[in-house]
């Protein structure tokens, strides 16, 4: 990439130095030597190798024993960073898909060098969004005129790829051992930049969301995106031009529409689960709602008004919550407190194999109540949604990565603008309610979904078309395209 060039379009220089200042700042404040490299194994280690045979990457000196080197023809490897919950999510679903198509998943989170100064840049960054997207579900006013503009306007225009890309350089030394033709999936930009700049040939980015920003897009890469809106935005660079004069746009050869990102079990799942779905409606059966706490731990009190709302439904076993607090134990002591207010008992499932003893059983047997899920591992943290999502009639969350997911959804209010899309594709598609910003607005779906059963069976019904469709095969299909360049590539060797 020509650092004044963008696909040809020419940026401001100001931009490019303001790049440059950003990336000495965050260099000199953590120490980064480019000459300091670890030296890469992969190691099968934790629920996760035991569900997908990742393999997970970690530096020989962390003294971990069992390590394997890297196969770079057999495997594919995703860059991901332990910031938040949707970029893992993505991970798992690729991870899912590559297993089942007969390749090693390798996983590479940049946040799993805790001396570098890659994984204390992330750290230092994850601290500020975390904090950030807390205050904007306390504060409307710091919601509207901070957050919404730091999580779209301020990364939009196409410019500010130049700044993330400057920043990753920062990241390369951790991908020296990496083979460089090897299948690359980066579910976070910073990971496709720094493997871009490493010299990886196979390079696929993963875009998550449907509102195209410019932070999102990685020159030198391929875009898969997840729904035709977001092939437009991207190819076209849509509303990325604010004063820079835009004439090119992203070549086809950059971008490919490959659907959503599900893993292989829920895909293959779909059409048990809507059955099962289904079967309960016509058998009156407890009401199933998972609420699913994303990684920036901003929706207790949220949670607290939905129980508060259904406590007589759920004393009356007509409604039954699962809360999935993934790992955020300071968030739970907060919903517990509000929780012991209302006066609503819960049972708390903190335990990897008897939460998926519990689930396992749900399938089949009733369950009421409000039961609360809190992993100390990320992994455990992350996964459980996905499994808990098959056991519930209703999924309600915020309009995320969880948006794309084939299980009918309430979409609560957004925890920034880039999210807003995401229930509107849900919408469109017929598997989500449209996005509920109010509380009033939130309420009256919500009663809606728990008596009548129209608008489920509605989400049923689009999903299994969706199913046929082949719009949840995004991740089956982004392992396909990586596999097919790396081979086509092999061959121009």
């Amino acid at each position: 990439m020509n650092n004044r060039k963008l696909y040809g379009n020419i940026m401001p220089r100001k931009v490019v130095k303001s790049a440059e200042r950003r990336f000495k700042f965050y260099s000199k404040k953590f120490s980064f030597d480019p000459e300091q490299s670890p030296t890469l194994a992969a190691y099968p280690e934790g629920y996760e190798a035991d569900d997908f045979g990742i393999q997970t990457i970690h530096d020989t000196a962390d003294g971990l024993s069992g390590g394997m080197p890297i196969d770079g023809k057999k495997g594919i490897m995703l860059g991901t960073i332990r910031m938040g919950f949707g970029h893992c999510r993505m991970a798992i679903a690729l991870a899912s898909a590559a297993k089942s198509m007969g390749y090693t998943p390798y996983w590479l989170d940049l946040m799993s060098f805790p001396t570098s100064a890659a994984s204390k840049t992330i750290k230092y960054l994850e601290d500020l969004y975390n904090l950030g997207s807390r205050i904007s579900q306390r504060s409307k006013l710091f919601d509207k005129i901070v957050w919404d503009y730091v999580t779209s306007s301020a990364a939009q225009r196409l410019s500010f790829s130049i700044k993330e890309a400057a920043l990753s350089r920062i990241f390369v030394p951790l991908y020296r051992d990496i083979p460089k033709d090897m299948a690359f999936f980066s579910t976070h930009p910073w990971t496709g930049h720094a493997a871009v700049a490493a010299g990886m040939s196979d390079v696929i980015t993963i875009i998550p969301d449907n509102y195209p920003i410019a932070f999102h897009v990685v020159e030198g890469s391929v875009h898969a995106v997840q729904s035709p809106s977001a092939y437009m935005g991207y190819r076209t660079f849509h509303s990325m031009g604010a004063k820079l004069n835009l004439r090119q746009t992203m070549p086809a050869s950059d971008i490919q529409l490959v659907g959503h990102y599900i893993d292989h079990e829920i895909v293959a799942g779909i059409e048990e689960d809507c059955a099962a779905r289904l079967r309960r409606i016509r058998d009156r059966e407890t009401r199933r709602f998972l609420l699913t706490m994303g990684g920036a731990g901003a929706q207790v009190r949220r949670f607290a008004d939905i129980a508060e709302t259904c406590k007589t439904e759920i004393e009356d076993k007509k409604v039954s919550l699962l809360i999935n607090m993934g790992d955020h134990r300071g968030r739970w002591e907060e919903l517990e407190k509000l929780l012991g207010k209302i006066g609503i008992p819960w049972t708390l499932h903190t335990q990897w194999k008897e939460t998926r003893s519990f689930i396992e059983e749900s399938r089949d047997a009733e369950i009421s109540g409000v039961h609360i899920f809190l992993h100390k591992e990320f992994y455990s943290a992350v996964y459980a949604t996905n499994l808990l999502m098959r056991i519930s009639d209703v999924m309600i969350t915020k309009p995320s990565e969880l948006s794309f997911y084939p299980v009918p959804k309430l979409f609560i209010q957004r925890v920034g603008r880039h999210e807003a899309w995401g229930a509107i594709r849900g919408a469109e598609i017929g598997d989500g309610t449209i996005e509920t910003g109010s509380k009033t607005g939130m309420h009256r779906i919500l009663k809606l979904l728990i008596e009548d059963d129209d608008l489920l069976k509605i989400y049923c019904s689009h999903i299994l078309t969706n199913y046929r469709d082949g719009i949840y095969n995004g991740a089956y299909n982004a392992v396909k395209l990586a596999i097919e360049r790396q081979t086509a590539h092999s061959r121009n060797i």
